[in-house]
């Protein structure tokens, strides 16, 4: 379920960051394990299983799991608390509260989890290949940074590979254009794209501490990957501020 886990700042407000595999859970095939998309075709008596084994697993009431609208855009949302009704299109979320669950969903799309203990911030980023190119990490640390924070620190989980992820040439050339280590070549020597890669190249130019969990979601029999098998579930990334000591 919790395939790795970490705590920063101790010093100051405790943030506490997962990433989920698909081990565990109650979701039957195709999406064998714990699937926490609920726009993917499982049941939705599965998925709502699946969400309140994590809210368990992090420590969380489950009404405090926010989730996001994900579109591969580069919008990014604040909030103060769980949301009454439907999420805007977002692709990064942003919070200052304690003990509420940041959740980013992914199945080759690269998450990343933000914090800023200076400003008492954590996000979760949605980074997809069009999220990447349309500057939506980058987007996130500008917001956090106008809501005051100056040190970032940021966790990019696992997602596919650049060997794995072929592209054609111009989507690799955009790609390059927005974040040049995210040229890359496939394992059949064709043009490829390192979405990861590009996301961490970005956070560094940000000036953010950057921790890369290993791992490429197509070559893992423990994780969801879209390109392996487009009709899968979803794992996830969540960071949680904690109340201080």
């Amino acid at each position: 379920m919790i395939a790795w886990q970490d705590r920063v700042h101790e010093a100051d407000s405790p943030v506490d960051r997962f990433f989920t595999d698909a081990v565990g859970g109650v979701s039957g095939a195709p999406y064998t394990g714990l699937n926490l998309g609920a726009h993917v075709g499982d049941r939705p008596e599965d998925v709502e299983r699946n969400r309140r084994l994590l809210a368990e697993a992090v420590g969380v009431p489950r009404d405090r799991l926010v989730f996001m609208n994900q579109v591969h855009g580069a919008d990014v949302e604040v909030v103060d608390g769980p949301r009454a009704g439907e999420a805007e299109p977002h692709d990064a979320v942003i919070t200052a509260a304690t003990d509420l669950a940041l959740v980013v969903l992914v199945a080759d799309c690269t998450p990343v989890l933000l914090s800023a203990p200076d400003a008492g911030l954590v996000a979760a980023v949605h980074a997809g290949r069009p999220g990447m190119t349309a500057g939506v990490v980058a987007a996130t640390v500008d917001r956090m940074r106008q809501l005051g924070a100056r040190q970032v620190s940021a966790a990019v989980g696992p997602s596919v590979c650049g060997r794995c992820y072929e592209v054609p040439e111009a989507m690799r050339e955009a790609a390059v254009a927005a974040s040049p280590s995210a040229g890359a070549v496939s394992w059949t020597g064709t043009p490829a794209v390192d979405v990861a890669a590009g996301v961490v190249e970005q956070l560094r130019t940000a000036g953010a501490e950057v921790t890369w969990v290993p791992g490429c979601t197509r070559e893992s029999e423990t994780l969801y990957s879209y390109r392996a098998e487009p009709r899968t579930g979803r794992f996830a990334g969540v960071v949680v501020q904690r109340e201080s000591h």
